[in-house]
Parts: C-alpha cells; sequence; structure tokens
C-alpha cells in the first residue's frame, strides 16, 4: 500500500503522460476511408489534366461496398448442393409437340423489352460492362501504389508503448515488483539521395508495486535523440528514388492504358452491335426468302396437279423450303445467343429483355493515305508511348544495377539529449551537460559482387530486349494503320460490288417470275439464294466498313471517347444517324461510278489519260455525299 501522505498520481495517469501521441494515434485508426478516397481521385484527377485528349478518371469511391463478415466465412468446410440421381426429377416433352412454335417464341421479343440503340450501347458500356470495371481498378491501383510509394517519403510517426514488469529480491530479503513503462515517439523521414534521418524521444517511467521503506516509488526521465544513416557509394544518388520514379512513370503508363482500352473498348462494342445488326438484316432477308419460296412451293404443287410439272420439282421445291426454314432458325438462335453474350458483357441481367433498335453512325472515309496514316499512329498512339517511356526504364535499371557494383561507403551520425540523471522526475526537461553523441563511417569491401554482375547483365540483356520489343511494336503500329486505310477502301468497294449482284440478281428473279412457264424450278430457287447470299454479303460489307473506319481511327491514335462513353467527333468530321432498315444512305454507288453501269473497274489499273480531278493516284473517286 502507498505510505499515508504521498502524494504519488494514479498509476493509469502515468501512464498516459508517458504517451502523449497514444490517444491521437487511436483516434486516426478509427477514422473512415473518406479521406483515402479523396486522396485517390485527386491523384486520379490530376493524372487525367496532364493526360490531356479528353480523358476521365474513375471515382475510387462507387467501388467500395460494404463488408459483411457472417460467422459461416470461416467454415472449413463449407457446404456443396450436390443431389443424387434419385433426389433429382426430370420431365420430358412429348415428340408430337409443336416445336416449331416453341422456336418461334424464343425469337419473338417480349413486351416491355429495353429498347437499345448505339448510343445506350456505348452509355451502359462504361457504366456496368465489367471488363470496363476491371480496366478502372487496375487504374486505381497504379494511383494507390504510387500513393503508399509517396507515403513511405514523408515523414512518418510512430508510437510505441510498452509495459514492463520485473522482480528482484532485494538485500533485505523481500521481493521488489517493478512496473516499468516506455513510451518511443519517433518521426523518421528519407532523404532523397540515400539514406534517412530520424528524430526519437523515449520516455521510460518506473513505479514500484512493493513498498520499500525510504525509497520513492516512481521515477521518470526522457531521451531526444536525432540521427542520420547516409549511404556516399552504394545505394547513393538517384537509386534511392527507384520505387517512387517507378511507381510515378507505372501510374502515367496506367492512365494511357486506361484510356486506350476505352476507345478500343467502344470499337470492340460497336463491333458486336454491328454484328447483331447484320444478324438482324440476315433474319429479315431470309424470312423474305422463306415466304417467296413457299409461295413458289404452292404454285409448283398447282402445276403439279394440273399435270404440267413432276412431282419431283414439287419435292425439290419442299426440300428447298425445309432448308430454308431451318437455316432461318439457325440463324435465329445465332442473334439471341449473340443478344445474351451483349447482355452479358456489358453488364446487364441476362433475363433482362432487349431490344436492339437497327440505328447506326455512318462517317465519311478518310482523306489519307497509307504513309500519312502510319506517322499519325506514330504520334498518337499511347501504347505505343508506354513501349518507349518503358524502354527509358531499362536504361534506368542498367544504370542501378552498375551502382550495386561499387562498395559500400555509409555514414552513421546520432546526438541526444537526456534529462538530469540525479532528477526523480525528469519530465522533458533536458540537461545539455548531458547531452552525448557519436559519429562514424562504415567502408565494405566489393569482395563478393557476384550477383550484382550477374543481375547487371540480365539487366543489359533485358534492355536490348527491349529495344527489340520497341521496334517491333513499332512495326505493328505501321502495319496497323497501313492495313486499317486499305481495309476501309476494300470495303467501301465490295459495298459497290455487293450492291450491284443484289440489283443483278433482284432483276434476274423477277424475269424468272414473269417467264415462270419458260424457266425450270431449279433455276427460280438458285436465283433466291444467289439473292439471299448478295443481300447477307451487302450487309456485311456495310458493317465491315462501319467497323473499319472506327478502328482506323483507333489505330492512328485519333479516336476520342467522351466522358459519357459516346463516340466524339473529331473537327471536320461529318457524321449521319441512319436507320438499319433496308439499304442504308451513302452507300450506293455515284453517278459518275464506273460501277454504277455493271461494269467492275479495277481500282488499282492504270488510267488510260490522264487522271480526273476527283481521282487520286489510282483510287476510285469519292462518292459525292461525302465530299
Amino acid at each position: 500500500m502507498p505510505r499515508r501522505g504521498s502524494k504519488t498520481r494514479p498509476t493509469l495517469a502515468r501512464v498516459l503522460s508517458c504517451a502523449p501521441a497514444t490517444l491521437l494515434l487511436v483516434c486516426a485508426s478509427c477514422a473512415n476511408l473518406e479521406r483515402i478516397d479523396h486522396k485517390i481521385n485527386t491523384t486520379l484527377e490530376s493524372e487525367r489534366r496532364q493526360l490531356g485528349g479528353g480523358t476521365i478518371s474513375p471515382d475510387v469511391s462507387l467501388r467500395s461496398r460494404e463488408v459483411e463478415n457472417p460467422d459461416y466465412i470461416y467454415d472449413r468446410n463449407p457446404p456443396s448442393t450436390n443431389p443424387s440421381a434419385d433426389e433429382l426429377e426430370y420431365s420430358g416433352l412429348p415428340e408430337d409437340r409443336d416445336v416449331l412454335s416453341r422456336l418461334d417464341a424464343y425469337a419473338r421479343t417480349p413486351d416491355g423489352a429495353q429498347v437499345l440503340d448505339l448510343q445506350d450501347v456505348f452509355r451502359i458500356a462504361q457504366e456496368s460492362a465489367r471488363e470496363f470495371i476491371t480496366a478502372e481498378e487496375e487504374y486505381i491501383l497504379a494511383a494507390i501504389r504510387l500513393l503508399i510509394e509517396r507515403h513511405l517519403w514523408g515523414p512518418r510517426f510512430f508510437d510505441d508503448l510498452s509495459v514492463l514488469f520485473d522482480g528482484a529480491r532485494a538485500t533485505t530479503g523481500e521481493y521488489q515488483t517493478a512496473m516499468n513503462v516506455i513510451n518511443d515517439l519517433r518521426v523518421t523521414q528519407r532523404l532523397p539521395y540515400g539514406g534517412n534521418v530520424e528524430a526519437r524521444l523515449v520516455t521510460q517511467a518506473t513505479e514500484q508495486l512493493a513498498e520499500l521503506v525510504g525509497e520513492d516509488r516512481y521515477t521518470q526521465s526522457s531521451r531526444l535523440s536525432l540521427g542520420a544513416d547516409v549511404p556516399l557509394l552504394r545505394d547513393a544518388g538517384m537509386i534511392a528514388q527507384e520505387d517512387l520514379i517507378q511507381a510515378n512513370r507505372d501510374l502515367i503508363y496506367s492512365a494511357r492504358d486506361f484510356e486506350d482500352f476505352r476507345r478500343a473498348f467502344l470499337v470492340d462494342i460497336a463491333r458486336n452491335y454491328f454484328n447483331l445488326l447484320a444478324q438482324q438484316s440476315a433474319i429479315r432477308n431470309q424470312e423474305v426468302r422463306l415466304e417467296s419460296v413457299i409461295e413458289f412451293r404452292r404454285q409448283t404443287e398447282a402445276l403439279v396437279e394440273a399435270g404440267r410439272e413432276s412431282p419431283f420439282q414439287a419435292r425439290n421445291v419442299e426440300q428447298n423450303v425445309l432448308t430454308s426454314r431451318n437455316a432461318l432458325i439457325n440463324s435465329r438462335e445465332t442473334y439471341l445467343l449473340g443478344i445474351d453474350r451483349l447482355k452479358i458483357r456489358l453488364g446487364i441481367p441476362v433475363e433482362t429483355p432487349i431490344e436492339l433498335q437497327p440505328l447506326s453512325i455512318e462517317l465519311d472515309d478518310p482523306d489519307v493515305g497509307v504513309g500519312e496514316a502510319a506517322e499519325l499512329a506514330l504520334r498518337f498512339r499511347l501504347d505505343l508511348q508506354n513501349e518507349i517511356d518503358q524502354v527509358d526504364d531499362a536504361r534506368r535499371a542498367v544504370s542501378n544495377a552498375r551502382n550495386q557494383l561499387l562498395p559500400d561507403l555509409d555514414l552513421a551520425a546520432d546526438v541526444g539529449f537526456n534529462t538530469d540523471p540525479d532528477d526523480r522526475v525528469g519530465g522533458l526537461d533536458f540537461d545539455f551537460d548531458e547531452t552525448d553523441w557519436r559519429a562514424g563511417v562504415t567502408f565494405g569491401l566489393p569482395l563478393d559482387r557476384e550477383i550484382e554482375r550477374l543481375r547487371l547483365r540480365q539487366s543489359q540483356i533485358l534492355l536490348e530486349r527491349s529495344y527489340r520489343n520497341l521496334d517491333q511494336f513499332r512495326d505493328g503500329v505501321i502495319l496497323e494503320a497501313r492495313a486499317a486505310v486499305r481495309e476501309i477502301d476494300r470495303a467501301r468497294f465490295s459495298i459497290r460490288l455487293q450492291q450491284q449482284a443484289v440489283e443483278i440478281n433482284e432483276r434476274r428473279l423477277e424475269e424468272i417470275r414473269i417467264k415462270a412457264d419458260e424457266v425450270d424450278p431449279q433455276d427460280r430457287l438458285d436465283a433466291e439464294n444467289e439473292l439471299l447470299l448478295a443481300r447477307i454479303n451487302r450487309d456485311d460489307a456495310i458493317r465491315d466498313l462501319r467497323t473499319a473506319i472506327l478502328d482506323f481511327l483507333r489505330v492512328t491514335g485519333q479516336l476520342r471517347v467522351a466522358p459519357d462513353g459516346q463516340f466524339e467527333p473529331l473537327d471536320g468530321m461529318n457524321i449521319r444517324l441512319v436507320d438499319g432498315e433496308g439499304l442504308e444512305p451513302g452507300i450506293n454507288p455515284p453517278p459518275d461510278d464506273p460501277a454504277a453501269d455493271g461494269e467492275i473497274v479495277d481500282p488499282d489499273a492504270a488510267p488510260d489519260d490522264e487522271p480526273d480531278e476527283d481521282q487520286d493516284s489510282g483510287q476510285d473517286p469519292a462518292p459525292d455525299d461525302q465530299n
């Protein structure tokens, strides 16, 4: 028990007085993540402004969700649902069921289906598409890694509170027990060219738990020290900032990768959309053809009954009807499967019915040659800029590896200020006469640098590889740009050819219908097949042209995506929204095009005379509606 009249403070109050930062640290640990999210968003926004070009930055707070910890998440043996065969039931359908009605029902769009056009698809793709969210998260994680590295380079505060109990038998024969409370408050700071400095305040308090006559039960002392460890050769210089430099550069790479992903994702989503529109058109064409051959079957059966055609012809037409119906069913199933896959990709529940509105965008063909397209790609491609900068990373790695071959030469210094040891309670009253210090230099001979030499050679090899990768990537960029220009011309010319094929087969079928009594039924079926194939090929060529122009903008680094995910037109670009019903405007051959008269012209053939003003080195004249 304490002596009467003693003015000792309660033990708990003494402990807290030795730990001035403890309560602050406890409170800080209870803080929410709003401040962290603000720092991440600020970093991303700063990088977005630096990158420019209408880029966006994700909001990290939208990626957070409340995490519950129910007891079952700690189960070592989670249950499985796997009943045996005798516990399952299977109901079969009768063979005479109306399968065709069921198939037709699958193809019908349910009432209340969500109607989506291309702009809706673009918007939803950047709101709920899983791969887009994953790309955002990769960008956010790069910012978090940078903030972690930046925090390591700022002043860092630590406070350790230790409570120790010890006991020993005194000379009087009594057992003496003491409680020691040590609070170690320190702050560290990395130096820009290697090493670190540290300031430390150590406060020690001792409380005697057993009363000893003539002795004070409580003593306290403090020590303030300042120290530094600085490398002078190995690990000195810019190598000390390598992790921070790389984290900053990685965030720039991630910003470029994210924007490049947004552009490629828009083109890919547009390609999926245009593919589905082409399938829609193919289904409509197959439905028209099926109706036509069904009507032809009725006519043929009537002729057979009248004795003007052999039964073989009727069976031949019937077989064609069955084949056409089967092709239509297969096309519908392919389309429905494509719709479901699009819903999964957009993050729309598969059970949600949607209907694609056949609304598309038409862009003018770019007035650019293969050489100019390659120059644009080399100038604007963000992924190429990453490749170029990563070569510098490899060069820096070689420099850092050379640094590791140097001997160790480290400087260490420390100075400490203590309270008066004669004072029972020193508090923070430091006695400068009790100051102590130390300083020294450590030199380490580079006796074993075998691993460092191997790593230097490794970094040199990786540098040579990065040069080759850059050359190969650059060549690939040029190849893509050149191919994109040629693909636009190919798709445009294919549209003209396929449109001619449609018109030829329409006229052919019309003549066959007029001369039905003189033409073999098989010729009629062949004409129906050729017309269907020509229409499908024309629609596919329209799709190819749409995606080819978007892909050209992407591979040349000129595609821009608005913050809401929409296609952003460039200055001087003419955009037309067209309905997908029938033949879209802007794809018919111009009146002055030789192909409009049914003559197929080789675009690579040399002109007989001087080229017209509208022609450029043997290229087809630009359509009037694109001038």
